[in-house]
């Protein structure tokens, strides 16, 4: 299962979009500083997510929603 994760931080009042197959990690990656843009904005709360059977599928949903906000 993967999954497509939008993260909202207060302290930038940003949000991050990505996608994983292990969801509940990958939050505790961003929040201990374990990527580079995520590291400048701890705490990330998770404010959505979809569930997809492939990583295509979940990668296609995360380019579709960055386009979004442009």
């Amino acid at each position: 299962m993967h999954h497509l994760y939008i993260l909202f931080s207060d302290s930038l009042n940003k949000f991050y979009v990505g996608h994983t197959s292990d969801l509940s990690e990958r939050i505790e990656r961003h929040n201990r500083g374990g990527d580079k843009f995520t590291s400048k904005g701890q705490l990330w709360n998770l404010v959505y997510s979809e569930k997809f059977q492939t990583k295509e599928e979940a990668y296609k949903r995360e380019r579709e929603i960055k386009k979004l906000e442009k």
